[in-house]
């Protein structure tokens, strides 16, 4: 068959789309024109999109996504939702009618991409109403900065990647706070009852490159024996940069996001294997916490539309310097399993990064899973540093994992992004730690170590001075935020 997509309840053939033409841009060229191009790299959220996803229930989740970021291909035998169709005037969606009538939408450029994703939120299946008592003076809800839930359960991080620039934040927040269940008579919540499509082995091509996703593994490895040059894509959150900032095109492209066996997820009883294709949401949601320093890295970690999508493969595969996740795999010990026609090996990611984006991978593997050794260090931290809350490229990231016993370290692992070439370890911090007393003593001369960690470089987003400032003043955080096991902690 030839490759082709469900759109708004349509299925409509993809054409000759290669690996070059991205979902935003197909979708406006057969006329839905409601999702828009903003940044082209997906921080304004714009073009957000429905797409549907497999739940671990075997049921399907409305997911919002970057449509700017993702190739078209990569939708073959897929669904997705555009704005246009939620509703169509006369007969607007309960989100477009609350964005309407609490004067959520101005300019209206933006709009379309709010809706996709608040729509999402909408018919999030764990999305309850608050606990009685939550409402405010005459039934406005006060929100509670400390957790940005609404009195329906609506998550405001749910719109972390939209950005509105003439509207202003408060009309949106009330029109998500206004949403109530989706009805039983629902078309898309009665979707969701049912499975979500299958991936589809496809091939197809232009006149700029192929795009290829096989069925499995073995084939993925067999095609990158073959060509080496090949541009692996999951969650396609920087493989979309690339193509829209910097036009880059590569010969082949191939399509791993889907692949099963890069999707596995088990948890102990002496190790946990995460899956190199799962996108970033769905980790967080089978780790359900329980690896803290994880559950504080990932509200930090962009927005929920880049985590619907990227993945810790692709975070790891970049090895960019400021990436985010590597510093607390780095904290956690982790290692990383690599697998090519050859065989597998594991490697220790403390010995993964070599250079400025240069890894040991060799070009015919793959990172096929993460891996993390149990048990975990009890106490942990992830600080990052940014312009901005939310949605940024991190300045300084510095995870920390430290094991406490009697008021003794026993041992201490910390992770540094943003400061070297590489993602690092800070060995000389980690060593003033290990075997001394939880004090400030301690922590103070652990923390003249870690300010000579790295190399820092001043640059647009922050100067070597407070790069350095950064990194010391967080472990006197860590200490201040972690008192001693048993109380009495030196100040």
């Amino acid at each position: 068959m030839e490759p082709w997509v469900m759109v708004n309840g349509r299925s409509r053939e993809l054409g000759e789309v290669g690996g070059h033409v991205t979902l935003l841009e197909w979708l406006r060229g057969r006329g839905l024109t409601g999702s828009k191009e903003g940044c082209a790299e997906g921080e304004c959220g714009a073009c957000a999109v429905l797409v549907a996803r497999g739940d671990r229930n075997g049921r399907t989740r409305w997911v919002a996504i970057n449509a700017c970021l993702v190739p078209a291909a990569a939708f073959d035998g897929q669904e997705v939702v555009t704005a246009e169709g939620l509703g169509q005037p006369g007969r607007l969606h309960p989100v477009q009618r609350e964005m309407a009538g609490r004067g959520g939408s101005q300019c209206g450029y933006c709009t379309p991409g709010f809706v996709c994703s608040m729509a999402a939120e909408y018919y999030r299946p764990e999305r309850r109403p608050a606990a009685p008592g939550r409402d405010g003076v005459n039934g406005r809800h006060l929100p509670d900065e400390a957790d940005e839930h609404g009195p329906n359960g609506f998550d405001l991080h749910a719109l972390s990647g939209n950005l509105c620039r003439c509207t202003g934040y408060r009309p949106i927040r009330d029109a998500a706070y206004a949403l109530g269940q989706p009805p039983p008579d629902d078309p898309l919540l009665a979707r969701m009852a049912g499975p979500a499509p299958a991936p589809a082995a496809t091939v197809t091509s232009s006149a700029q490159g192929r795009y290829v996703r096989p069925a499995r593994l073995p084939e993925v490895l067999r095609l990158l024996a073959t060509h080496p040059d090949a541009r692996l894509v999951a969650g396609s959150t920087d493989w979309g940069v690339e193509l829209n900032l910097r036009h880059a095109r590569a010969a082949l492209t191939i399509g791993i996001d889907r692949i099963d066996d890069l999707r596995e997820f088990s948890f102990g009883p002496g190790r946990i294997d995460i899956g190199a294709g799962l996108s970033l949401s769905e980790i967080e949601a089978r780790l359900d916490s329980r690896v803290p320093l994880l559950a504080d890295l990932f509200p930090q970690f962009a927005s929920r539309l880049i985590r619907n999508g990227a993945t810790l493969g692709g975070n790891l595969g970049t090895a960019s310097p400021v990436g985010d996740g590597p510093p607390a795999l780095l904290a956690l010990d982790a290692s990383l399993v690599l697998a090519s026609a050859g065989g597998e090996r594991e490697v220790a990611l403390a010995d993964y990064f070599t250079g400025y984006r240069q890894t040991v991978r060799r070009r015919d593997e793959l990172i096929k899973t993460i891996r993390i050794p149990l048990p975990l260090a009890p106490v942990t931290a992830f600080y990052k540093i940014a312009k901005r809350r939310f949605d940024d490229i991190s300045s300084v990231a510095v995870a920390y994992a430290v094991q406490i016993e009697d008021g003794i370290i026993g041992s201490a692992r910390v992770g540094l992004g943003g400061v070297a070439a590489t993602p690092l370890r800070a060995a000389a911090a980690e060593d003033a730690l290990t075997g001394r007393p939880w004090g400030l003593q301690t922590i103070a001369a652990a923390a003249d170590e870690l300010a000579r960690a790295g190399t820092p470089i001043t640059d647009h987003r922050a100067s070597e001075g407070y790069r350095i400032a950064m990194l010391r003043n967080s472990l006197l955080k860590f200490y201040a935020e972690h008192p001693a096991p048993g109380g009495g902690q030196e100040r």
